[in-house]
Formats: structure tokens, sequence, C-alpha cells
């Protein structure tokens, strides 16, 4: 390994074990928090590549934050990468999860824990609509994909069909789409 691919390795596992300690609201909080420091700070992604990590990450198995942190790890630093993102992210959890379990007893009950976990959901949801709304002016790009959005969302919504075939869905006519553009452009 490089000395520069060691670098940006050793970069990646420290922000994810950063990223890690804050998991507070899922997957979507850190996206946020990756949103921030690798395309605003960094510009080591755009938010293109961000939300083609997370498209790909919540269609694969496994946990979303996870499969993201992995393709996220790859791109900046190869396999090294991978591993380090991979490891920053779950580290944190585990080790607090740990605590939780052997402290659970002690806590569920205790009036200021429950206090605290209200201000921290309610703070959550503002970081994650961000992130949110970033990703969404990114990956709309013309009135087509407003369709399909239109389209996903009200399948998500009203039937029971699996994420992973919408998002197929989605693929194909993206395709369909653009390969009939293609042709009428050059006609």
């Amino acid at each position: 390994m490089t000395k520069d691919n060691w670098g940006r390795t050793l970069s990646v596992f420290k922000t994810f074990l950063k990223f890690g300690c804050f998991t507070f609201g899922g997957g979507w909080s850190i996206v946020a928090q990756m949103q921030k420091e690798y395309v605003e700070k960094k510009g080591w992604i755009s938010n293109e590549e961000l939300l083609d990590f997370t498209s790909v990450a919540r269609s694969t198995p496994g946990l979303m934050i996870g499969n993201t942190s992995v393709l996220f790890g790859y791109h900046a630093a190869g396999v090294p990468g991978a591993l380090a993102a991979l490891l920053g992210m779950v580290i944190p959890p585990i080790i607090v999860m740990l605590g939780v379990v052997y402290l659970y007893d002690l806590v569920k009950d205790n009036l200021y824990v429950a206090r605290a976990m209200v201000g921290v959901r309610a703070s959550v949801v503002p970081v994650i609509f961000s992130a949110l709304l970033k990703l969404f002016r990114s990956g709309m790009k013309d009135a087509f994909c407003y369709l399909i959005a239109a389209a996903a969302f009200c399948l998500c919504l009203f039937t029971d069909m699996s994420n992973v075939l919408i998002v197929l869905m989605g693929a194909a006519a993206g395709l369909f789409y653009r390969e009939a553009k293609l042709r009428h452009d050059l006609s």
C-alpha cells in the first residue's frame, strides 16, 4: 500500500469512527454526515456519487449504512478503505450496544434518559431532511426523473412490492427512456 493510500485509508477510518459514534437516527443521519464531510468539505465525491452509493447500498442485502460505507471506502482507498470504513462505522455502535445491554435495566425507566432521547430524536429529523433535500436536488435532472420518483413513491406507499424490484423497474425505465431519447435525437 502506498503512503498516499495509507493516509487516505487512515483518514477514512477516523472519519467513519466519528460517524459511528453518532448513529442516532440510523443510516440516513450518517449519509447526511458523509454528504457534509466528503461532498461539501473534502470534495472527494459528488452528491450524485453519494446518491449512487446509497441507491446501490439499499438495493443489496445487509444494512444500508454498512453497504454505503464499504462502497465509499472502496471508492476512496480500495479494499483497505472499504475495510477501514466498515470497521470505523461498526466499532462505536458495538461498544455502545454492549454498554446498553449491560446497563439497560438501570436506565430503562430513567426520566432524564427518556427526556434526552426525545431531544435527540427531534434534532436528528432536520439533519436527515437537510441531506435528503440536497440528494433530491442532485438526483432530479428532468421531468422524467420526477415521474419515476413519483411512481416509485406510490409503489412504496401503496403496495407491498420489494424495494429491490422498484429500484430495478426504475433502472429499466431510465434505460428505456434514455435509449428512446437518444434514438429520437439521432433521427
